[in-house]
């Protein structure tokens, strides 16, 4: 398992550190066609606002590795910290006060590391039952709530089960369900930024 190496360098780019799995480490896709990368380029050609992106994600993670990997990222002190973790735990099963606590303390960490963070929601197929499905979604929620920071609800909005923006597994993005995921957390990235500079 490898992860980016975190930049040292001064830098007057908003620096931003992407903690998740394979959705947002752009499985099955160019490096350059998977969203953090197309965002970066949205942010710089629509809006001119120049980012750092730092893309410590790894495809198959779970939750239970998001604090070694923000312990990694800590140094860069980065302006914006995004956590995309969950898809995996769900589609595995893990208890649901699994995953909580590890979101919980993920999050905690990564808000001493920024005063931006952004946790991503994730939704799980209706074949896992009504009971498991209900609580995995409430705990993005939930933690959002309780440590009041932002949530996009859900990462896959507008493509989850929609053929053509999706690879032929019907899980991952394919180069066009990467671009709407792009314009879609550049949405809500921007308003962040925004504040942030003024």
């Amino acid at each position: 398992m490898a992860f980016a190496s975190p930049e040292t360098k001064v830098s007057k780019a908003t620096k931003v550190v992407i903690v998740g799995d394979s959705l947002s480490a752009g499985y099955g896709v160019a490096k350059e066609n998977a969203y953090p990368a197309i965002m970066k380029k949205l942010l710089k050609e629509k809006h001119s606002l120049d980012i750092d992106i730092l893309n410590g994600s790894v495809s198959g993670s779970t939750t239970s590795s998001l604090m070694s990997r923000l312990r990694w990222y800590k140094k860069t002190k980065p302006d914006i910290v995004i956590i995309a973790l969950g898809a995996n735990d769900g589609l595995r099963g893990v208890p649901i006060d699994v995953i909580t606590k590890n979101l919980d303390e993920g999050i905690e960490f990564a808000k001493k590391m920024s005063k931006n963070v952004f946790l991503m929601g994730m939704l799980l197929p209706l074949n896992y039952g009504d009971k498991y499905r209900s609580e995995f979604e409430k705990t993005f929620v939930d933690l959002s709530e309780k440590h009041k920071i932002n949530l996009m609800p859900f990462l896959l909005k507008d493509i989850a089960g929609v053929k053509k923006y999706n690879q032929e597994d019907g899980i991952h993005p394919n180069p066009l369900g990467h671009e709407v995921v792009a314009k879609n957390v550049t949405k809500a990235l921007k308003k962040v930024i925004d504040a942030k500079n003024k």
